[in-house]
């Protein structure tokens, strides 16, 4: 008898569920709140069934409505393994809504909560990506490139044997390269206006600060022309010497020697400017 009972109570939740998650509605009732089947408060389902119909949700790339079911699990069982679960979930499908502000605060939250839990890596990840997504939305405004590296950075040394360090390493790399390649793209600008100087120092710090990017070659040939401009040869000699030296087969390299040569000049230091301190540290190893 006692075995019958349990297989009834079973049974009623299991319809319970299909009709929750199987129902037509949307799940919002007329004054915008959420519900289950016939209008039905939340409150008379378990967090399991609410959970389930937050997934189904996103099984209908509803990702808004999926993560406003997953916040009722968090609401109405605070303190439960479903509410856990569903916290992640609603950094995710807040992030799919494109919602980064939402997304990183359940994503943190997920973090202050349960650092040590084995989700805490994702949370850490999609708190990054909250960054990281929006950088080419940006313009020039490089604040959410830092907050991104600062981000990615977190991932890479907290969870280093995650299965989400690679794909920050990466991110990382890319996003180092896209503030590396702004710098380029304002120096570039006072490079045709002819504001020398400004020039310079935008290409100074892709040479100081991103040496491992892929605009260093370029930033040293421009530095070439914009020294050459300014009658500073030993600047741009220099230059063109730690061009040659770590981008010979380069096009910039065979450029930047051809603007040199036309003054009679050689890619070679010259001076004690700090171009040559680069040079010391970069080619010769010497620090001091």
């Amino acid at each position: 008898m006692a075995n019958q009972s349990i297989r009834l109570i079973r049974i009623a939740a299991l319809v319970s569920t299909i009709a929750l998650v199987g129902c037509s509605n949307d799940g919002v009732g007329p004054s915008g709140q959420l519900t289950g089947p016939a209008g039905q408060p939340l409150e008379t389902f378990t967090a399991e069934q609410i959970f389930e119909r937050g997934e189904y949700e996103l099984s209908r790339k509803d990702a808004e409505t999926a993560a406003l079911f997953f916040a009722e699990v968090e609401r109405l069982y605070p303190y439960s393994e479903w509410a856990k679960r569903a916290l992640i979930m609603q950094a995710y499908s807040f992030h799919l809504e494109r919602n980064y502000e939402a997304s990183r605060s359940a994503a943190q939250r997920y973090i202050d909560f349960f650092p040590a839990d084995e989700d805490a890596a994702y949370a850490a990840y999609l708190l990054a990506l909250s960054y990281y997504d929006q950088i080419e939305e940006v313009g020039r405004d490089q604040g959410i490139t830092f907050q991104a590296l600062q981000a990615l950075r977190v991932v890479i040394e907290r969870h280093p044997d995650s299965e989400y360090a690679r794909s920050a390493i990466l991110k990382f790399d890319l996003a180092f390269d896209h503030l590396s390649a702004k710098e380029m793209e304002i120096g570039r600008y006072y490079l045709r206006g002819q504001h020398y100087g400004a020039a310079i120092n935008r290409f100074r710090v892709v040479v100081e600060d991103f040496q491992t990017t892929t605009h260093t070659a370029e930033a040293l040939y421009r530095l070439v022309e914009a020294y050459l401009s300014l009658g500073l040869l030993d600047e741009a000699q220099t230059a063109g010497a730690i061009l040659g030296y770590n981008y010979q087969a380069t096009d910039w390299y065979a450029d930047a020697f051809a603007l040199l040569d036309a003054q009679g000049l050689a890619a070679e230091v010259q001076g004690d400017n700090w171009l040559a301190q680069i040079y010391r540290q970069m080619v010769q190893g010497r620090w001091l």
